[in-house]
């Protein structure tokens, strides 16, 4: 099967997963406080828990060895994301919605994982890592199809019902359209190397992961939730959930374009960090200004700066990568399960998500200083380099 379609079907099972699986609860968020189902202080836990089943998920599919298992996990992740989404359909109250999302979370984990190794796998052997690449944009398409959908049935005056019948319809066409289509796992070659320390830079990365998963995680959420409390439930709140999506794709599309140089990928994360700690404390503004800022601001960042965190740890222990890619996602699920407790706790003691969204953009502003601090040029950042006129030029 042609590099193009095994590579499109990566992308299309990241949307399915990611795109409905983890966040079309961001434009249900609105309709399930509205509906009573859930208190803000309860939609932070129900968020929670897809986050907790994110994390259980992670660490399964990494410890997963046989190309067999990991195609398993694969293919019920898939499926189990179309058909709980569409259990979600008749759920009421907050611990159907636990529930459902923390087994959403589960299998968004594992296509998430063994999707991630499959497609760059691909890509690597094609000689095009571009490409794969750009297969991280799936979830921001996901994010905007969710997003228009929501609007259209908003505009029809549809709940929360008619939302998740639509989501699950398009995760179920989807899958039936991707799994065909999906390259099958194999084994990764053994290398012996000799165990090496960690570089100390790379503990600086992973507790800076760590408040990556706790920063962008807020206004991921709730950001459909804040735009419908300050619009009123206008139509044009629900314009912000696409658009933060259109964002995320154009960063994915920006960083896979972009020039290697040594030092680069760490700056390009600097300032990703930073622009994305500017959006989430630019939420916190009155009006139209404020959201219209966080969107850019955060969603830009919201997938590029995660392919920038996993290139540059690639960079810092080029040997090493595959075991430390489990500690770096174990990191940042718990920053992602941290976000909207903190979230619960905020709307539950002040009312409100103001100081949540404080300690998320404090905490990616310490990320970004974490890896501000200028150290040794990182192992495998000048064979990166010498590959660039070859390995990530552009394709003509």
């Amino acid at each position: 099967m042609p590099t193009l379609i095994r590579l499109f079907a990566c992308f299309l099972a990241l949307l399915v997963a990611m795109g409905v699986g983890r966040f079309a609860l961001t434009p249900q968020l609105p309709h399930l406080i509205a509906e009573g189902q859930v208190s803000l202080t309860g939609a932070g836990l129900v968020a929670a828990a897809n986050y907790l089943g994110y994390l259980i998920g992670a660490l399964d599919a990494f410890n997963v060895r046989s190309p067999g298992q990991a195609r398993l996990r694969l293919v019920i992740g898939l499926w189990a994301t179309a058909l709980l989404t569409l259990a979600s359909v008749p759920a009421e109250g907050l611990w159907p919605h636990v529930l459902l999302r923390f087994a959403l979370g589960v299998a968004s984990a594992w296509v998430l994982v063994v999707v991630t190794g499959l497609s760059q796998r691909i890509a690597a052997d094609a000689n095009r890592p571009r490409l794969g690449s750009l297969v991280f944009a799936g979830p921001a398409f996901g994010v905007m199809l969710t997003g228009l959908l929501a609007l259209q049935l908003n505009l029809q005056g549809q709940g929360s019902a008619a939302l998740w019948l639509a989501f699950g319809a398009l995760a179920l066409v989807l899958t039936l359209l991707t799994q065909p289509l999906l390259p099958s796992p194999t084994a990764a070659p053994q290398m012996e190397t000799p165990a090496r320390a960690r570089p100390k830079a790379f503990y600086a990365l992973l507790v800076a992961y760590g408040l990556v998963g706790m920063g962008y995680i807020i206004p991921a959420t709730f950001l459909s939730q804040m735009a419908a409390a300050r619009f009123h439930g206008q139509w044009q709140a629900d314009l912000f959930w696409p658009a933060f999506g259109l964002a995320a794709a154009l960063g994915v599309v920006l960083v896979s374009l972009r020039r290697q140089t040594p030092g680069g990928t760490r700056r390009w994360m600097v300032v990703a960090l930073w622009l994305q700690a500017l959006g989430t404390l630019a939420c916190t503004l009155p009006g139209m200004p404020g959201l219209t800022l966080g969107v850019i601001l955060s969603g830009g960042p919201f997938l590029a700066g995660m392919q920038l965190v996993m290139q540059y740890a690639r960079e810092l222990d080029p040997h090493g990568h595959s075991r430390n890619v489990g500690l770096l996602t174990a990191a940042f699920a718990l920053g992602q399960l941290l976000g909207p407790l903190l979230a619960a706790v905020s709307s539950h003691l002040g009312g409100s998500l103001q100081p949540a969204l404080y300690l998320a953009g404090a905490g990616l502003v310490l990320a970004g200083g974490l890896m501000a601090r200028p150290g040794a040029t990182p192992v495998g950042a000048s064979s990166f380099a010498k590959q660039a006129e070859t390995e990530w030029d552009p394709a003509p």
